[in-house]
């Protein structure tokens, strides 16, 4: 057999150059000693290859063959005898060993991930079986579930108690505790106390990997219980039930999650691919107008990056959305989701290891000024108003037309979110957001700007005479669309 470049194996798949084959079919015994998952038992000659238990990482393998798993035993006790036959069979080649090893070494690899979306509007009705369906309980016969809610939610519907009792009942399903209500809104995200007290009952409940924690709530709920769910032994499968339509548009198929710290949007997070995301339209029935308004943002954003034909339908449909109508509400939120999903699983870096960031169009802006409101501004209107700066910028500098860029601000017009905030003067203290968002992202600055409708670039430098010039601009434009207090 010819040798082959090594790479690791996640999720099931081992991906070689020119062999391919079952990580549960194989394993692989290299020139160091016999493979241990992502790890080798080192050994130094034939007669004892698992007869030292110093950990080699597996970055260190180079030619490998494969023998069948079933005639190997692993561990601190196992023979060569046992396996080296095998692998005299599988490869009559003379097996040298090497003179040193090697000092670098670097060993791509790919991992496969299923991102599972469901949308009804009513799971706690006659779609049950769409959440059912996703909870596996495996060998454990029934699946454990922890049900995570936030308390606005709770107060305002029977939904989250309807599903609660439906999986209290359901044979398959061991519902630990009763739902655990906590707080939402950004102040969950500001101190570490829900996090530890989701911690404290996964603990509690004995909850392990294979066991499940389903959240409602909306995106700030998601992500401090999507933080939570993360680290606990490294990683809880968890669904969620954005009730948000910020949430249901964007964050909740999102892969990562977030808690604030130093006072800085996001600071503590990590990258996490949800088991499933449920979008259930009937969970925006009780959220208040300024709420449902307000997360349309991100729909606006995102097809502004991504589509020009779906802003334009949102800018000749923003009336209606505003209003509440269920079918282009209900459109509006869908197609969203689906381009930020499509952009996630299709985009070639959903943990953002590269340098740009391109759903974060408009958000260097808005994570600072959440920060500067002390988070009295939602994060939508946040992203509203660095959409519309963002545009204007875009506009002085890269050629988006301007009738595009006044267009995009009359539709978030439209949608009745407000456009300005007095925390946008000075604006000296907003731009300090331009750092901010570059370390948060790493590398050089990257922010993605707009040429056109559906035509983004990436640049890596701003003139801040001429962003202070969109701001002064946004500024004028919103004291002739103010949104009334309360409307």
């Amino acid at each position: 057999m010819a040798r082959a470049q090594c790479r690791h194996f996640c999720s099931g798949t081992a991906r070689t150059a020119g062999l391919s084959r079952s990580a549960g079919a194989f394993r692989y015994i290299s020139r160091f000693g016999v493979s241990h998952g992502s790890h080798v038992q080192p050994g130094l000659t034939p007669k004892r290859l698992m007869g030292f238990h110093p950990i080699i990482p597996a970055s260190l393998l180079t030619d490998f063959i494969p023998i069948p798993s079933a005639t190997s035993v692993f561990g601190s006790d196992c023979d060569a005898e046992r396996i080296w036959p095998h692998v005299a069979q599988a490869n009559p080649l003379k097996i040298s060993m090497p003179n040193r090893l090697s000092n670098s070494t670097d060993i791509p690899f790919t991992a496969s991930f299923v991102h599972r979306l469901r949308v009804t509007d009513d799971v706690a009705g006659d779609d049950f079986s769409l959440l059912v369906d996703l909870l596996d309980g495996g060998d454990n016969g029934s699946a454990r579930v922890l049900l995570v809610a936030e308390r606005s939610v709770v107060q305002s519907s029977n939904r989250v108690e309807r599903i609660a009792a439906q999986l209290k009942t359901n044979a398959a399903i061991d519902l630990v505790s009763p739902p655990m209500v906590l707080d939402g809104g950004e102040p969950i995200k500001n101190t570490q106390d829900a996090v530890e007290e989701i911690l404290a009952e996964i603990h509690a409940r004995n909850l392990d990997r294979r066991s499940y924690i389903i959240a409602v709530g909306g995106g700030a709920m998601l992500d401090a219980v999507g933080y939570a769910a993360a680290i606990a032994h490294r990683g809880i499968r968890l669904v969620r039930l954005p009730t948000t339509t910020l949430a249901q548009a964007d964050s909740g198929v999102g892969v990562k999650n977030a808690i604030n710290y130093f006072d800085k949007k996001n600071w503590i997070g990590t990258f996490a691919v949800p088991w499933a995301v449920i979008n259930d339209s009937g969970l925006l029935e009780t959220l208040p107008d300024r709420e449902f308004r307000s997360g349309l943002s991100e729909a606006v954003k995102v097809a502004l990056l991504k589509d020009s034909q779906e802003f334009q339908w949102l800018a000749e449909h923003a009336g209606q959305i505003s209003e509440r109508d269920p079918d282009a509400s209900r459109r509006a939120i869908h197609r969203s989701c689906t381009l930020h999903l499509q952009h996630i699983t299709a985009g070639g870096d959903p943990f953002e290891m590269l340098e740009a960031r391109p759903l974060d169009f408009g958000h260097w802006s808005a994570h600072k000024l959440e920060s500067l409101s002390q988070y009295q501004i939602r994060h939508g209107e946040a992203v509203a108003i660095g959409v519309a700066i963002d545009c204007l910028y875009s506009s002085l500098k890269f050629g988006l037309p301007q009738q595009d860029a006044e267009q995009a601000i009359q539709c978030l017009h439209d949608l009745r979110i407000q456009l300005w905030h007095p925390c946008l003067e000075p604006v000296d203290r907003l731009m300090e957001g331009l750092e901010e968002f570059r370390q948060h992202l790493g590398g050089r600055l990257t922010i993605t700007m707009l040429r056109g409708i559906g035509d983004p670039i990436n640049v890596h430098e701003i003139d801040i005479a001429a962003m202070k010039t969109a701001i002064k601009t946004l500024g004028k434009i919103a004291k002739t669309k103010a949104i009334p207090a309360n409307s």
